[in-house]
């Protein structure tokens, strides 16, 4: 049982985990024009450039239970966070060759990573949930958003000042994995399994450990907590591709007006998670994602619909609202779903990460024939089914003693 001071250093180190896998995440981007004129490649390739990043990342996903297995917690993030700067090393490398395989090489590897990153901070996030006997991934994740800004802050600052974006990259890569070490040496040492799972720990070994991230392929209550990270992350991908488009074009608002339109949904997701720890505290999870996917579903409706300025916008956060919850909550209750949290949450990681990437080109096919607008009712329809397969979040273990929750709401908040 950790002490108060050490839950608090746990948690804190593993939000500090989220916020560097945000900024690594989000360094790329605002360069792109750049490293498209730099290397004099098509639109095209930057997006399989892209493309391969994501299937890195879905292999980093698939991985993450044997690497936590053979590494824990600690050791496993640490080096996801060192396999991610030294990515970001080579990119910029490859930037100063003019060397585009290998830049689409540290994409892939960049995205294998993020993805085991990802689930490992996951992991542990949930088991200070538990240690806490309160919700505290919401304001995790909120973490990772926050990085992601941070991180297209600085390229576009980087950019205003003429730093390359080899030069970039590589300054970045160094801080980054500086920080990354820092950041996992105050997750503990050990599994953090409860009781029931740690009594079995002894007698798994890597293989049991890979037939249980297969069962949960077969785990209906698990397809169905993918399913409402699936309709939230399509949600959010098909804003980050399409809502400036169709704010400028489809509601005949200047790019300016469109760029701040999207601005405010990134405002209406990241405040939602911020301060929504103590709602799902006192309502629950099932009930708190009932409430963001159906705003996420009027929002839609109203952007999709709204003839004024002000719908559209009253749209566009209530979309961002709707966004927030199913990836936090979602992957809390998956944690709770078996006996290896690595295994099930890179079940549902990987729902969401397909989302991310086949949402979008889906939106774009669907919008070629039917125009934007009318593709967006895709959006409206998961959303529905992501508050109907909401009840599926409820909580099914209790927090390891309601002692160290009391002890911990003192120094630690």
């Amino acid at each position: 049982m950790p002490s108060s001071s050490e839950l608090a250093r746990w948690r804190w180190a593993v939000t500090g985990a989220f916020g560097i896998g945000g900024i690594a995440g989000s360094a790329l981007g605002p360069r792109l024009p750049a490293v498209k004129a730099d290397l004099g490649i098509s639109t095209g390739t930057i997006g399989l450039l892209l493309a391969g990043m994501t299937v890195g990342a879905i292999g980093g996903l698939l991985s993450s239970t044997p690497v936590r297995h053979w590494l824990g917690g600690r050791r496993g993030i640490a080096g996801a966070a060192l396999i991610v700067t030294a990515s970001m090393a080579v990119m910029g490398l490859a930037l100063i060759l003019g060397w585009v395989p290998l830049l689409a090489a540290g994409l892939v590897v960049m995205g294998t990573g993020i993805g085991l990153l990802d689930v490992l901070i996951n992991v542990e996030g949930s088991a200070v949930e538990r240690f806490a006997g309160r919700s505290l991934m919401p304001g995790m994740h909120a973490a990772w958003s926050i990085g992601a800004a941070v991180g297209s802050g600085i390229g576009a600052a980087c950019a205003a000042l003429g730093v390359t974006p080899a030069a970039q990259l590589i300054g970045e890569a160094v801080i980054l994995a500086a920080a990354g070490l820092v950041t996992a040496s105050g997750v503990p040492a050990g599994d953090h399994e409860p009781p029931d799972v740690a009594a079995d720990a002894p007698r798994r070994d890597r293989a049991a450990a890979f037939r249980q991230w297969l069962r949960g392929w077969v785990n209906v209550r698990l397809l169905l907590i993918g399913l409402v990270m699936l309709g939230c992350e399509l949600g959010e991908g098909s804003a980050n591709s399409w809502l400036t488009l169709a704010v400028k074009n489809n509601h005949g608002q200047t790019a300016a007006v469109a760029a701040l339109f999207f601005t405010a949904f990134a405002i209406s997701e990241g405040a939602t998670r911020i301060f929504a720890g103590p709602v799902v505290d006192r309502l629950g999870r099932v009930r708190t994602t009932r409430l963001t996917t159906a705003a996420g579903l009027v929002g839609v409706v109203l952007f999709i619909l709204g003839g004024s300025y002000w719908l559209v916008l009253l749209g566009v956060i209530l979309w961002g609202v709707g966004v927030s919850m199913g990836f936090p909550l979602g992957m809390s209750a998956a944690a709770e779903t078996g006996p290896n949290p690595a295994a099930q949450l890179s079940v549902v990681a990987s729902i969401g990460y397909f989302a991310g990437l086949a949402g979008p080109p889906i939106v774009g096919g669907l919008a070629e024939s039917a125009g934007l607008l009318n593709a967006l009712w895709l959006l409206a329809f998961l959303f529905l089914a992501a508050f109907a397969a909401a009840g599926n979040l409820r909580t099914t273990r209790a927090p390891v003693s309601q002692a160290n929750e009391d002890r911990f709401t003192s120094p630690g908040r």
